[in-house]
């Protein structure tokens, strides 16, 4: 029989039994989540279509063929060819790997500094969260989208001008998600005991804040990701992205605008890309939060 069993002894407290079958439950049940599922889904179609692009197309996204500008859809040329030749299905494609592959990168700096300086700012408080809120502050005063184009205006276009840009503006969101989940979790009896028994700082944030409060920081990449996208496909447009030939869904819009009453499709499907991954990346991000929302069967 086990100990626990035994009359007289108690069982396990409730928040650690409920604890220990959570993770299982969450694994048992991610997989019915409609909007997780529908996400991952059409989110992994699109992965995989950019990602085998050169098996889905046979011509080269930046070569130009004079004799063929124009075209219209066809079975050769399944979306046409755009004003110097080049066959829009492939620069689609291709267009998708590149901002897609930007997009993922980008989130990821500052995904981990704000995670960082939040967990800081909301254990330690005092001057740390102080410097931190007003640096915050003076950032979210001023416009995301007109920040990321400022910055990238003056560091100058390129991948590299776009990682620097989002980085500087984008960890304050994180910054504030973990600080304010930290500040309530600090105050948890597992903090407090953690705190009794000697552990520094830096190792209550690492091995036992974080791993509680990070779930919401993960959710909102998803959207944060949603907003790079649309920050890439932007600075594209107005010239700031890759510099060409390269193929980006912001620079096939611009050139086929002038275009668009007699060849639509040169704009409308980089467009409709745009959509469809941000749909597909927020279905996600809801399916996430209905998945460790307290109480989801």
């Amino acid at each position: 029989m086990s100990a626990l069993s035994l009359p007289g002894l108690p069982g396990p407290a409730p928040a650690q039994a409920a604890a220990e079958h959570a993770a299982p439950r969450a694994a048992r049940r991610w997989y019915r989540q409609p909007a997780l599922m529908s996400g991952l889904v059409l989110l992994g179609i699109i992965v995989l279509a950019a990602a085998a692009a050169p098996l889905l197309t046979p011509y080269n996204p930046i070569a130009q063929n004079l004799n063929a500008t124009l075209l219209p859809p066809s079975a050769r040329h399944l979306l046409g060819t755009d004003q110097i030749g080049r066959d829009t299905f492939t620069r689609l494609l291709y267009g998708l790997r590149t901002d897609l592959r930007i997009a993922f990168i980008a989130v990821l700096l500052p995904f981990c500094i704000g995670t960082a300086l939040g967990s800081l700012a909301g254990y330690f408080g005092g001057w740390v969260d102080t410097v931190l809120m007003r640096l915050v502050d003076i950032v979210v005063a001023f416009p995301f989208y007109v920040l990321i184009i400022a910055l990238v205006f003056v560091l100058g276009p390129g991948e590299r001008s776009i990682y620097i840009a989002i980085t500087l503006v984008g960890w304050v969101s994180y910054a504030r998600i973990i600080r304010g989940e930290v500040l309530v979790a600090k105050r948890q009896d597992y903090v407090l005991a953690a705190r009794s028994g000697g552990l520094s700082g830096a190792r209550i944030i690492a091995r036992h804040l974080l791993p509680n409060v990070i779930t919401q920081a993960i959710i909102y990449a998803m959207s944060d990701i949603v907003q790079d996208i649309l920050a890439i496909v932007t600075l594209g447009y107005f010239g700031l992205g890759v510099p060409p030939p390269t193929p980006d869904l912001g620079s096939m819009i611009n050139d086929g605008q002038n275009f668009l009453t007699t060849h639509w499709q040169l704009t409308t499907f980089p467009g409709l890309a745009v959509v469809v991954v941000g749909l597909a990346l927020s279905l996600i991000g809801d399916g996430l939060a209905d998945l460790i929302r307290p109480g989801a069967a």
